[in-house]
């Protein structure tokens, strides 16, 4: 099959259901990024892409080109990145940075990538501000953080300006579309190891598909109520990425002895709220909020470590990492320890 590299005949493929190489949706991304395309050609895009459905080698390619468009990142040993999507409309607490700052207190360097808000009420670069993290570091205060604290931020808008050529026809147009799940794909510390939380089930597999084509270690997993976490109100499906494989299966939170509870314990509020949940976590504070943070930090850990044969085993052990790091004092004193490293820089 011929290259379909003029956006006409990228876009009629995707109006008649036919999948593109990686190679030309690299194209599109380069485009796209290099501030080539119009609105109208970048609408359509997404838009086409979007009702067709993505597939892996789609989004190989977009992600491929994103990140080499970014600014780098260099960050010493293997790293792990713990993130959700976004979207799933619930307005819990910021569970994936709390988890972030839990595993890297059990030992795990984590290189986290996020933005500000979007479809919640308080995203992660907004608590992480509040409570004292400097947001605007350069690649190589960034490194300097991760290897002083064991824990770093990357903020999207400062790794990935070209997509400021995307960014208003995103606003315009309204609705979901690939940009929505590149952000865990793109992270610029290029992470050996990776916990995603996505809200839109169809993803699931196309993004545990894009880790297994780059033979990452990941968890990818949506909760069953629709969370872009590990839930505690029920089962949970995750895909397991080793090996340059990805296996789909699923989990329960009870068989660490967690209870179940309603997503309405994890509701947040503004960023001061937010913020206060982090250190009440921290402080060792128990209840839903806990166990969802402990829980997947574990599954950061469990990506981190590699999966091993029976999830339930790999989840129990990160799990007790997880706790005693809370416990112990650690996780409290490595947010103390990211604020200070990050300030100085």
């Amino acid at each position: 099959m011929d290259s379909r590299t003029t956006w006409p005949a990228l876009l009629s493929a995707l109006l008649a259901g036919e999948h593109l190489t990686s190679d030309e949706t690299a194209w599109a991304m380069r485009e796209i990024m290099s501030g080539t395309a119009t609105p109208s050609q970048i609408a359509g895009f997404v838009t086409a892409l979007r009702a067709k459905g993505e597939s892996v080698s789609e989004v190989v390619g977009l992600a491929r080109t994103m990140l080499e468009f970014a600014t780098p990142l260099r960050v010493e040993g293997p790293v792990v990145d713990i993130v959700g999507t976004g979207g799933d409309r619930a307005h819990t607490v910021n569970v994936s940075t709390m988890a972030a700052i839990v595993t890297a207190a059990a030992g795990a360097r984590v290189v986290k990538h996020g933005n500000r808000a979007a479809s919640s009420s308080c995203g992660a670069a907004d608590v992480l501000e509040h409570l004292g993290i400097r947001l605007d570091l350069t690649p190589e205060q960034t490194a300097r953080v991760a290897r002083e604290a064991g824990i770093a931020f990357c903020f999207a808008p400062v790794y990935h300006p070209a997509l400021r050529f995307a960014g208003p026809t995103r606003k315009e147009i309204g609705i979901p579309t690939i940009f929505n799940f590149l952000g865990p794909l793109t992270n610029p510390a290029r992470p050996t190891a990776q916990a995603i939380g996505v809200y839109d089930a169809r993803m699931v597999p196309v993004l545990a598909g894009v880790f297994a084509e780059r033979g990452v270690s990941a968890l990818v997993f949506r909760g069953d109520d629709g969370l872009d976490e590990l839930t505690i109100a029920g089962t949970s499906t995750v895909w397991v990425v080793k090996d340059g494989a990805a296996t789909q299966t699923m989990f329960d939170p009870r068989v660490l002895g967690i209870p179940r509870a309603d997503v309405g314990a994890l509701r947040g509020g503004d960023v001061a709220f937010n913020a206060q949940a982090v250190h009440d976590v921290l402080s060792g504070e128990s209840g839903p909020v806990r166990d969802a943070v402990l829980l997947n930090a574990a599954a950061a850990l469990v990506a981190h470590e590699g999966p091993g044969d029976d999830l339930d085993t790999s989840m129990r052990a990160g799990y007790d990492r997880a706790a005693q790091a809370v416990d112990s004092g650690a996780a409290k004193a490595v947010l103390e320890r990211w604020v200070e490293v990050s300030g100085s820089c």
